[in-house]
């Protein structure tokens, strides 16, 4: 019976907003971002009211059903607000400006674009109805908006001793050690935390294993039983209350974790978690055009929780329907997918991964290239280019090199960062900007930074430019400053990560001879699986001409070989697989004691 009930209850919302829908009079009727927005608020004598949220977001379902339904609000913001709804995967100048109050995020503004109120998550109508007349009573910005703080950037490029044992003893501290992960109340894996984890692991410390095997065995309980893929978080502060959404970034960090874990621990149950996820991404978000979609959403029907729906198997899912996927193809979501795949690949010899991999970042080549190495967003951007896009396309291109040994990845991937240079940066303040231009002054993002730092600097090892490590060097001038480097909370993995990585070079394997020669390939192989995120992986084929950064003279011999490098020496030639493996762990053993 009480499913019949809430079937009825269903029914009755969505005929509900069906009518709504059907009269424009009792109706929101929300207008896309424009570049006139305020000069009409102005004109009008309105606000400005920003719904930013994203299609697979179960709250803002919930917001449209309940909130953006109710008569008061429709009538409220139809007298004196001008309603804007933005989708935060599409724009994301406006997701980085406001991603701290999550989705729903609700700003309102006045008609000079000043903020009034910033509000987090779901709002219901009576909280709604209140605030929306509070401020027509008075618009003087709320506690919600503050001034930015003014911040004195130094010349450093590293984490000064004492900030670094800072942002260690927070990453200790705020480890969960009851549930695993990073800090309380929503669980989800931390990629930068566990990364860092990892590595600290592979250095001999016992304790932060612990850390990255009890979280990576906890986030096991995020992955779909039937379709594979890792949803998003759980609530409660346990594992055990998902929100369902399906976002990209989250299955293409999963993937890349989950495979480096297999690689450094040897456990099979992280390769299946990896196997998982690439069969949810092969069976769900690949387009028939070999492009990459953003994400599947949380609700079968808007706005009706669907834990019910995601405890059936395949078969019965799919005999009520399957949740909506945005078929977006973003070149940022393509870039993460792009390198989660070719590393996958490179730790299992996953051939299908590569060739996924490959044919997406053509894809997106041909499909959405500007002049000059970057990349839009969409097919037709509203604005932009972003940073996003190109910045993950730009990885994409090296984990592609190092993942085939073909010297065109390098090269856009060498494009790829003189774009940013010459789009995103400027001479007021270090760091690189998250959007050319906008309709609020574009600043830096701590999270790109940190990832254009890590990546900045592994390509100037690949390529000897001194204008890569220079990118490199001005995001880390960015992230170095105190104000920055401790003001993000528990999220300092990445952060760590990018300051062990600037101040030492790569590993540097290297496998010299033809590549038609079978044994330079089993060799290249061996060099592929190490368990590592910052190596730096040449193939030197004599018949292709010098490598791009000649750093290092190798002899030509007969026979095929593989080579160790670090900072200050190469070790002799490998001949066998079983050799170079044992020399690539040695290198390995010797550089993190």
């Amino acid at each position: 019976m009480s499913k019949r009930i809430a079937m009825f209850s269903l029914f009755l919302i969505c005929l509900v907003n069906a009518r709504l829908l059907a009269d424009p009079g009792k109706s929101i009727a929300w207008q896309p971002w424009s570049d006139d927005i305020f000069a009409r608020a102005k004109a009008e004598h309105k606000f400005v009211l920003l719904d930013l949220g994203t299609e697979w977001c179960h709250w803002c379902h919930v917001m449209d059903v309940q909130t953006y339904a109710d008569p008061r609000v429709i009538a409220l913001i139809q007298s004196n607000y001008i309603p804007v709804r933005v989708d935060a995967d599409a724009r994301p100048d406006l997701a980085n400006r406001y991603e701290d109050y999550g989705w729903p995020a609700t700003v309102v503004y006045n008609a000079d674009g000043g903020e009034i109120v910033k509000r987090r998550g779901f709002l219901d109508p009576d909280e709604m109805t209140s605030m929306l007349k509070a401020i027509i009573a008075d618009p003087t910005p709320g506690p919600s908006v503050t001034a930015e703080e003014q911040i004195s950037f130094g010349s450093s490029t590293a984490l000064s001793p004492d900030v670094r044992q800072k942002l260690q003893a927070i990453f200790n501290q705020s480890y969960d050690w009851e549930k695993g992960a990073w800090g309380h109340g929503q669980k989800f894996l931390n990629w930068d935390s566990v990364e860092w984890s990892m590595r600290l692991a592979a250095r001999g410390d016992q304790i932060a294993e612990k850390m990255a095997r009890q979280t990576l065995d906890a986030q096991l309980n995020l992955l779909d039983p039937a379709w594979g893929g890792v949803y998003q978080y759980s609530t409660d502060d346990d594992w055990q209350h998902p929100h369902f959404e399906k976002i990209m970034q989250m299955q293409a960090e999963n993937l890349r974790i989950y495979s480096l874990a297999f690689a450094q621990f040897h456990d099979q149950k992280y390769l299946h978690a990896a196997d998982a996820i690439h069969n949810y991404l092969t069976n769900f978000l690949l387009a028939p055009n070999r492009g990459f979609y953003t994400s599947q959403d949380a609700d079968l029907v808007d706005g009706v929780h669907s834990a019910d729906y995601f405890a059936l198997s395949d078969a019965d899912r799919r005999k009520q329907g399957i949740p909506r996927i945005d078929q977006h193809e973003y070149s940022r979501e393509n870039g993460l997918a792009i390198s989660a795949l070719a590393f996958y690949s490179q730790i299992t010899g996953n051939s299908e991964a590569l060739h996924q991999a490959v044919s997406a970042a053509n894809w997106v080549i041909s499909n959405r290239s500007l002049d000059d190495g970057g990349f839009r967003h969409d097919k037709h951007d509203p604005a932009g280019p972003y940073l996003a896009d190109t910045l993950a396309m730009g990885q994409a291109f090296l984990q592609l090199y190092t993942a085939t040994a073909d010297r065109a990845w390098l090269t856009r991937a060498q494009s790829a960062a003189q774009f940013i240079s010459d789009h995103f940066q400027n001479d007021k303040i270090p760091g690189v900007l998250t959007a050319e231009s906008g309709p609020f002054s574009p600043s830096p993002e701590f999270d790109e930074n940190v990832q254009l730092a890590r990546w900045a600097n592994l390509l100037n090892q690949y390529t000897g430019d001194k204008s890569d490590r220079a990118l490199a060097d001005s995001a880390m001038k960015y992230l170095a400053t105190p104000a920055i480097a401790t003001g993000h909370g528990i999220d300092v993995g990445g952060l760590l990560l990018a300051n062990d990585e600037i101040s030492r070079p790569a590993l540097h394997l290297t496998v010299v001879g033809s590549k038609s020669d079978p044994a330079a390939g089993e060799l290249f192989k061996i060099a592929m699986a190490i368990p590592t995120t910052y190596d730096r992986l040449d193939w030197f084929d004599q018949s292709e001409g010098p490598p791009l950064n000649s750093d290092v003279e190798y002899p030509i011999g007969k026979k095929s070989a593989g080579y160790v490098c670090t900072a200050t020496t190469c070790s002799l030639p490998a001949y066998t697989p079983e050799d170079y493996a044992k020399r690539i762990a040695a290198a390995i053993r010797r550089s993190t004691n």
